[in-house]
């Protein structure tokens, strides 16, 4: 596998802004996803970038994310599938696999794997994108990304928590998240007063 991350795109970094054809499969047309467009509506995005249509894992992926897609929505988060696949397969896996019935949200055509290649996950010699996760803030900065191997399906649940977290800490300056945060638990201050102390301050021993 021939990757080059060397030029990608960096976490608390700005996303250049991108324009890719898709198919919405909610309207049944096909049209063009924009960055700059969901930074003007105050989204968050998260693009779920997978090797091809037509495929094993990937409409596994693809399902569990329509499952937190209502939830997502009304976090002010909009995802997007991507695979360098045209439009029309990509219409044309949606009606033949049962598994992706349930999937609202566009699949955009990186054909060319310009986009793959700025976040680092254009594959040279396959012509594919690996799999991989990005989270843009409403600002179009890069929150988190996981890039995972071809043989490992990912957790939409995980990407929900992790923004989440994301979002309270972009509401609430000076806090800090521990692991397997979810709303409603304690969180961090990080300060001197922290420090050797976190254990009593969560709870702990």
């Amino acid at each position: 596998m021939d990757v080059q991350p060397q030029s990608c795109v960096r976490v608390g970094a700005q996303v250049p802004d991108f324009v890719l054809p898709a198919y919405f499969p909610e309207t049944g047309e096909q049209g063009e996803v924009r960055l700059q467009e969901y930074k003007q509506q105050g989204k968050w995005v998260v693009l779920v970038f997978y090797p091809a249509d037509f495929t094993f894992v990937c409409p596994t992926e693809l399902a569990d994310y329509a499952r937190y897609h209502s939830a997502l929505r009304e976090r002010g988060v909009e995802i997007i599938g991507v695979s360098t696949d045209t439009v029309f397969t990509h219409k044309a896996w949606l009606e033949a696999e049962t598994m992706l019935r349930s999937v609202r949200y566009p699949l955009a055509a990186d054909h060319t794997g310009a986009v793959s290649r700025m976040f680092g996950v254009y594959d040279e010699q396959s012509g594919v994108a690996m799999r991989g996760t990005f989270v843009i803030s409403p600002e179009g900065v890069l929150q988190a990304l996981q890039i995972t191997a071809e043989n490992v399906g990912r957790s939409a649940e995980e990407t929900y928590r992790l923004i989440e977290g994301l979002q309270f800490v972009r509401n609430n300056p000076g806090v800090a998240c521990p692991a397997s945060w979810r709303p409603g638990e304690k969180v961090l201050k990080p300060g001197l007063d922290l420090v050797g102390n976190v254990g009593r301050t969560l709870g702990g021993d």
